[in-house]
């Protein structure tokens, strides 16, 4: 049976899950156990619950009630609260527009080990303090696209289950295996040597005197690859690029020497992982 409850204030503390906290406080929730993370759309959301994820209470624009996608999502979660309001009387509670007018509070489940989400993979990314939230969602959002089996993110990254990282990668997220390297081992010089014991080669994006064109064949040629890619701005640290078996730049012209770190991602994708 739906439990819907429309608000008439903002001031039940059911509701400080979305109005109170800030995404690092959802993160350590309920520490030392997983914390919480916020889906919004009804499409995303969906995709959250087939990967398994909890909800434990939905905020929906009263109007979006009615609409396919959201009334598909809330069947799936009976007896799961769902607060409703207008959609000024929500984004004054939240502080930001709603998209599609639907959040949906969620636990967080345990991260894999690297071997778990290795197991089965070819083609690998490793996201290597990459802090900005929406390049983290479009790099995923490609690396999903684009036949990237896992994605490793050393622990300075944005969370990958930040709002904004979420909704840039429209729900791949759920739909890719990944885990944090950094909860795990110590990066780089430990991952690497864990990699290296999985079969993978490892492949630095950087722009140094010893780069090949990503299009190389000896690169193309490899089994197994772990592509790494680095911060804005700064790139891959030196240790990285030095520890890495292959160094690859994307080709370029006009004079330009790089591209934005989620748009270099989906070139090397499409490129490496054929």
């Amino acid at each position: 049976m739906q439990n819907i409850i429309r608000l008439e204030n903002l001031e039940d503390s059911r509701l400080d899950i979305y109005r109170k906290y800030s995404e690092v406080q959802l993160l350590h929730f309920y520490e030392p156990a997983e914390g919480v993370f916020i889906a919004e759309s009804p499409i995303v959301i969906g995709r959250a619950l087939d990967a398994g994820y909890e909800p434990f209470s939905f905020l929906v624009e009263e109007k979006q009630l009615e609409q396919k996608n959201t009334r598909e999502v809330l069947e799936r979660c009976q007896d799961i609260p769902v607060f409703t309001s207008s959609l000024e009387m929500l984004n004054n509670l939240t502080g930001f527009s709603l998209t599609r007018g639907m959040l949906c509070a969620m636990r967080r489940k345990a991260l894999p080990t690297l071997e778990e989400v290795c197991k089965a993979a070819r083609r690998i990314a490793i996201l290597e303090d990459v802090v900005n939230p929406t390049n983290v969602g479009a790099i995923v959002r490609s690396a999903a696209a684009l036949h990237v089996d896992a994605i490793l993110f050393t622990s300075p990254c944005a969370d990958p289950l930040y709002r904004r990282a979420i909704r840039v990668s429209m729900g791949t997220i759920f739909q890719i295996p990944w885990t944090v390297l950094d909860k795990q081992m110590e990066w780089p010089k430990e991952g690497f040597c864990r990699l290296r014991e999985l079969g993978f080669v490892t492949v630095a994006m950087a722009l140094t005197d010893q780069s090949v064109s990503i299009d190389d064949p000896e690169v193309m040629a490899q089994d197994k690859l772990a592509i790494i890619l680095g911060t804005e701005g700064e790139g891959l640290k030196q240790e990285t690029i030095d520890a890495c078996d292959f160094t690859v730049r994307i080709p370029m012209s006009h004079g330009v020497d790089s591209l934005n770190v989620a748009a270099a991602s989906a070139v090397a994708f499409w490129q490496l992982c054929k």
